[in-house]
């Protein structure tokens, strides 16, 4: 019986993909008919039928294996130079998708919905096709989650609000002016940071096929890529380190292992050089008060001589890959002091930032220890920019 219900919701969805791939293939001849101006916008819809199992990373989870479709509508723009960062990344496309999977039928499990931002980086294109990578980080929603008494048996995840990541491998081809193929595979994850517990996490891989069309004639000057401004005295010759400072405030359930939540508060700060226009590197401190602690000491047997024992100082190698605004901190590090440290010395943080003025950045941090997530942190932070050396011009 359940294979036979399988079976109906996969035809259900096979005659829904088609449709709409039949829909976007009429498009550009409508399109033709109306004889549109072109847009300077460049914008694509793509649509990508997907099919995919559950990776069980845990031995919860190997109730929940099952092979299931995906399907992912996108809205998609062509970028062409006109921000710095698109030349440096190699024009690459950007958009948002919104990403629906029935997660194999389970009730336990339920379903998921994801919407992610996501850019489409080129690894090696020529004029009619590229091999790409794409990257997206956006919310996700889980019809189904972990409840002590309701849902007790779904150990994967336990909040229905969910960061959802899409990690995707594809290979693109244009058959016409309007219209683009692709085919890839790739990873879709739903995890929250150990807000709420259990976190085991979703893992999904799937494999995809798409079509995509713009939605009105694309730019004739597409292909002319623009070259980035440059900005006044930027090859001076001036050498300049980037100094930021920030703190962060977060969430740590525990409440399966103790019956409680714990607030977790950081200050760190980065020393960056700047080595392109893509990357700098650089050394990390970062100085943390994590609530939890002084429970797991006393829950231990150990003895707690004043609340500032707790204190965790680390130093860690920093990376920054930059995007305009946006950038993306790596920091890989460990801790060198703190009373309670059971959970080992080493540490990882990913850190999306934002600058929202040139000084003044908002952040969100992701710790981990060794792939294992800690907590999510929340802030703001402040970027100093100094130089450190000036060419000196001698006069004739």
């Amino acid at each position: 019986m359940r294979r036979y219900k399988e079976a109906l919701i996969r035809i259900h969805y096979i005659k829904y993909f088609t449709f709409l791939l039949l829909v976007l293939s009429v498009l550009p001849s409508l399109q033709g008919q109306q004889h549109k101006p072109f847009s300077k916008y460049n914008l694509m819809a793509e649509v990508k039928p997907e099919y995919g199992f559950l990776m069980s990373h845990h031995l919860e989870l190997d109730v929940f294996q099952s092979h299931f479709p995906a399907f992912e509508f996108s809205i998609e723009k062509a970028t062409w130079g006109k921000h710095r960062w698109e030349a440096m990344y190699g024009y690459p496309i950007i958009g948002i998708s919104v990403w629906y999977s029935p997660l194999g039928g389970f009730p336990k499990l339920g379903s998921a919905v994801a919407v992610y931002p996501f850019i489409n980086f080129p690894i090696v294109r020529d004029e009619k096709q590229s091999f790409n990578f794409r990257l997206g980080v956006g919310l996700g929603y889980l019809t189904n989650y972990y409840h002590r008494t309701d849902n007790y048996k779904n150990f994967a995840i336990g909040s229905f609000i969910n960061i959802a990541g899409s990690l995707y491998f594809e290979y693109r081809r244009s058959i016409s002016k309007m219209l683009t193929i692709s085919g890839g595979f790739g990873l879709t994850h739903f995890s929250n940071g150990s807000i709420r517990t259990p976190n085991f996490g979703l893992n999904i891989l799937t494999a995809t096929v798409g079509i995509s069309s713009y939605l009105s004639r694309p730019n004739p000057h597409l292909k002319q890529k623009l070259l980035p401004e440059l900005a006044p005295f930027e090859f001076d010759e001036r050498k300049t380190l980037d100094f930021d400072i920030g703190y962060s405030m977060g969430i740590k359930d525990m409440s399966q292992e103790f019956g409680q939540r714990f607030l977790v508060y950081a200050i760190y700060s980065n020393l960056f050089k700047q080595v392109s226009f893509k990357s700098k590197f650089g050394l990390g401190f970062s100085l943390t008060y994590d609530a939890s602690d002084k429970f797991i000491l006393l829950w231990h047997g150990g003895t707690l001589k004043n609340d500032a024992s707790l204190l965790k100082p680390g130093l860690s190698l920093a990376y920054q890959l930059v995007f305009s605004k946006l950038s993306f901190v790596f920091n890989f590090g460990g801790y060198f002091a703190g009373a309670e440290r059971s959970e080992g010395n080493l540490y990882q943080r990913l850190t999306m930032r934002y600058l929202f003025t040139d000084r003044f950045f908002a952040n969100i941090a992701l710790n981990t220890n060794f792939g294992k997530a800690d907590y999510i942190g929340f802030g703001l932070g402040y970027k100093i920019n100094f130089v450190y050396k000036r060419k000196i011009k001698h006069s004739p």
